[in-house]
């Protein structure tokens, strides 16, 4: 018997939906390229995350109750988000405690595991090399999320320097945070800007030009800030980078110049008279 293809539930999150479609189609068109079967449920919203960051908690539930209804029955969720895929990972099973609704505390806890894009190909599909062609300079931003709350470590890396024709340059400073935060960048705009200058000024500094990074909100932040320093940079979700490939050129046969074949080459009286 044929072993069943794993099927996966993309999280595309908010922010690609509304505002980086490409990230999402991506997903698809490299999942789909290594043998997953990805499926998009369209009852998905939000996993919550601004309002567990801001404090309520409380608001929080319906989403987390939403999440669990529309991801049901798949063996793994995946998100092209590490701040995303954090949230659930550690902040649904809080709200649910918080609720003091046990079968939600136990829906949380059965429910199917999230994994970000990277911890999904190295650690599940056990690949590295995704068969990607990407012939740039290319510097990578380790998000915070994924950096500190998932610590995917050096999977994304790995990928990168497997991307046939992709050189990987180091990012000075990588570790520091580009100052985006969610809700932080609005709260402490002043201190955000500083910190998204400091990072800009580092990928400049790279010779790069493209900025990958795992999460579109990082990117969206310091990209707008190289947009307004004239930079004539880049930024590239990860997954946008790993669905590339080698275009694939056609080789076209010479057919024998036979005056009765069809399509042949050699115009007979009356092509030519029309012309």
């Amino acid at each position: 018997m044929p072993i069943p293809r794993p099927r996966v539930g993309l999280m595309v999150t908010c922010l690609n939906d509304a505002l980086f479609p490409d990230t999402g189609r991506a997903v698809v068109s490299l999942l789909r390229r290594l043998g997953v079967d990805v499926e998009f449920p369209a009852a998905q919203t939000c996993c919550g995350q601004p309002m567990v960051n801001t404090g309520y908690l409380d608001e929080a539930v319906p989403l987390v109750r939403n999440h669990l209804d529309a991801f049901a029955g798949y063996d793994a969720i995946l998100a092209p988000s590490g701040s995303c895929a954090g949230s659930v990972r550690h902040q649904h099973g809080l709200v649910a405690r918080r609720s003091g609704d046990p079968g939600l505390v136990r829906g949380v806890e059965s429910a199917p595991p999230v994994y970000e894009l990277s911890e999904y190909l190295v650690d599940v599909l056990g690949v590295v090399d995704v068969g990607a062609y990407f012939p740039h300079r290319v510097t990578y931003h380790p998000t915070c999320h994924s950096l500190r709350m998932l610590g995917v470590g050096d999977r994304p890396t790995r990928l990168l320097r497997a991307v046939r024709g992709l050189t990987l340059l180091d990012l000075p400073g990588s570790g520091e945070c580009c100052g985006f935060g969610g809700t932080f960048a609005v709260k402490n705009s002043e201190t955000s800007i500083a910190m998204g200058n400091d990072k800009a000024r580092h990928v400049r500094s790279t010779g790069a030009e493209v900025l990958v990074a795992g999460d579109n909100s990082c990117l969206m932040h310091v990209g707008g800030l190289l947009s307004r320093q004239r930079s004539g940079m880049r930024v590239m979700h990860l997954a946008e980078v790993l669905a590339q490939t080698e275009p694939v050129v056609e080789r076209r046969t010479e057919r024998a110049a036979d005056p009765t074949s069809v399509g042949s080459a050699v115009p007979d009286a009356t092509t030519e008279a029309v012309r």
